[in-house]
């Protein structure tokens, strides 16, 4: 079933059931020791996040990754990811700056992409992560985050019910 939704969504595709999108998020975590760096992915539907930072799904207001984007876009964006995401690194909170974004797709399936790196002094111990991204709006939201750390894969659904993980290393 997970790979199914990961395929659905990595393709785009909205799955309808009486008018309501399939409702999830994908994140990619990955820590290589020896280049010292820890980079998150983050693949959000347009119409999500437009919902959750100004309350219009189909919102210009912001206009991510438009020539006509709104100067506060940003901040607004990382003022609600830092409500219901985040990532600990041995107990330490990455600090997320936007590296960089990018939209694909079209219509309801256009996604944000955002790109965060973070410098991190071997050894990584302990990563928590709390993938809460719109469960506030959605009660059946789903948040599918893929963890490598040196080569090592481990895949987690993050919901409503179960926002938080923490691994060992």
């Amino acid at each position: 079933m997970l790979r199914i939704l990961v395929a659905l969504f990595t393709l785009g595709v909205s799955v309808q059931s009486i008018a309501h999108p399939l409702r999830l998020s994908l994140c990619e975590i990955e820590y290589t020791s020896n280049k010292q760096l820890l980079t998150i992915h983050l693949k959000l539907f347009l119409t999500d996040v437009n919902e959750a930072i100004v309350f219009d799904p189909y919102s210009k207001e912001l206009a991510f990754c438009q020539p006509n984007e709104s100067p506060k876009a940003n901040e607004m964006l990382l003022d609600y990811l830092n409500q219901f995401f985040y990532v600990k690194a041995n107990s330490k909170r990455v600090d997320l700056k936007i590296k960089s974004k990018k939209l694909s797709g079209e219509g309801e399936n256009t996604a944000l992409w955002v790109y965060f790196e973070y410098k991190h002094t071997p050894p990584l111990q302990s990563m928590e992560i709390k993938n809460a991204v719109f469960t506030d709006l959605f009660f059946d939201q789903n948040n599918i985050v893929y963890i490598h750390v040196d080569g090592k894969s481990k895949s987690l659904m993050l919901n409503k019910k179960t926002a938080v993980h923490e691994l060992k290393f």
